[in-house]
């Protein structure tokens, strides 16, 4: 049971918009999203220009919709702020030889597929994807493919010899990206929640999205992985909307520094947080991750400007424990958060008590602290010792599948497992 198919990109602003893009651009942004999205056991490869194949030993066929959030992330990095319909990705469903043989069209045969002409190869299953529709076309020239038009427009079943080997048997209707909430069909989700812990009340106050990669490898550092992954962050955390229920818990929802200053970047987030909804805006946080020590006023005030549309919290999160919160005006971000570093458990202690060291600093500022990584029921005390009130990491919970239910859990019951 291995599902094997072909994914062409096929672009067509330089026919509509007078413009191309250099297709070893569009290549990198593919691959940078595969690598994320399309991970073991699932394998793919470049065997040819803007051509990938993609293989799922556990899969009888690929989804679509899967398919159609690339095509959703490529429109929005490489055509930022044009109407949708400038990327069309192209997939096709058959034995290897066949796949093989789509992968080596010429953009202009493509081009044809996607008009209905078919093409004069092996037959498959070809469905043409862009940010607004999926359908399925045919893989045939008409004339070859229509003598099998009466038999699949009646309930009489199709006799073996005249369907092609791994063919599907109809085509699907134009299905309409979703606008308000993701597809009951899209992948396993590769991120979770992890509970935001108040000490001094020993209860659950929130969540943060987290990655389940960051569990066995360090977080990527290039721009256009980092935000492929906020995407995808972006996108998950709406499975966990439905089942957040009414109250005061905030969901912080992680965004990279460096992206947040691109206007490309910005879009691409954009995007995604317009399908938001609204009601829910009082209770967003955006965690800043990769803040700098000493970031420059004028992207700050950037980034604020950007995120407070759509976000009631918006918190810096550090890595150096002598951050220089003095200098920053009071109304930058609500909170400014100590992301612990994999270094030695006597190193780590010891910056908290470093960052706890200025509380008056931050309590002037009106800027609340928080520890996020926190790994040990030690690293848990020391926080507490050091009067630091909010904390998150895997000391207080698992990654958990949805945002933990808020109230009280004693500190002696920590991890949370469940949510």
């Amino acid at each position: 049971m291995t599902a094997i198919a072909c994914l062409r990109i096929l672009l067509t602003a330089a026919e509509t918009a007078g413009a191309s893009v250099p297709p070893a651009h569009v290549e990198a942004a593919a691959d940078v999203y595969l690598k994320h999205r399309w991970k073991h056991p699932r394998r793919y490869g470049v065997v040819a220009p803007l051509a990938f194949v993609l293989a799922d030993t556990k899969a009888e066929a690929l989804d679509p919709e899967e398919m159609q959030a690339l095509a959703i992330e490529l429109e929005t990095s490489l055509f930022p702020g044009r109407k949708s319909g400038q990327v069309c990705l192209m997939t096709f469903e058959g034995d290897e030889n066949a796949v093989l043989q789509f992968a080596s069209l010429s953009q202009a045969e493509l081009a044809g597929l996607m008009a209905g002409r078919g093409y004069s190869g092996a037959p498959g299953h070809v469905q043409v994807i862009t940010a607004e529709e999926i359908r399925a076309v045919p893989s045939a020239p008409p004339e070859t493919a229509a003598p099998q038009a009466k038999p699949a427009a009646t309930t009489a079943p199709i006799e073996p010899k005249a369907k092609p080997a791994p063919a599907k048997p109809a085509a699907p209707p134009v299905r309409p990206i979703a606008a308000a909430a993701p597809s009951k069909a899209a992948a396993p989700l590769t991120t979770g929640w992890r509970a935001i812990y108040h000490l001094p009340t020993e209860s659950v106050v929130g969540a943060v999205l987290g990655h389940k990669a960051d569990l066995s490898a360090p977080r990527p550092e290039e721009d256009g992985e980092l935000l492929a992954r906020d995407l995808t962050g972006l996108n998950d955390a709406q499975f966990g909307f439905p089942t957040v229920k009414t109250g005061e818990g905030a969901l912080f929802l992680p965004l990279s520094f460096w992206n947040l200053t691109t206007p490309a970047s910005q879009e691409a987030y954009k995007r995604r947080l317009s399908r938001y909804p609204l009601d829910l805006q009082p209770r967003l946080g955006a965690t800043v991750y990769d803040t700098p020590r000493e970031p420059s006023m004028g992207l700050l005030q950037q980034i604020r400007a950007f995120l407070q549309g759509s976000f009631a919290y918006i918190d810096l999160c550090i890595s150096d424990p002598n951050f220089p919160v003095n200098t920053l005006p009071g109304d930058i971000a609500s909170s400014i958060t100590l992301e612990l570093r994999d270094e030695p458990d006597a190193e780590r202690v010891k910056a908290i008590a470093l960052f706890a060291s200025r509380q008056s600093v931050y309590r002037a500022k009106g800027v609340h602290q928080g520890v996020l990584g926190v790994r040990s029921a030690k690293e848990l005390e020391a926080c507490r010792a050091a009067g630091l009130a909010y904390v998150t990491g895997a000391a207080v919970s698992a990654l958990l599948d949805k945002p933990p239910a808020l109230g009280a859990n004693p500190a002696d019951a920590l991890p949370l497992q469940t949510a």
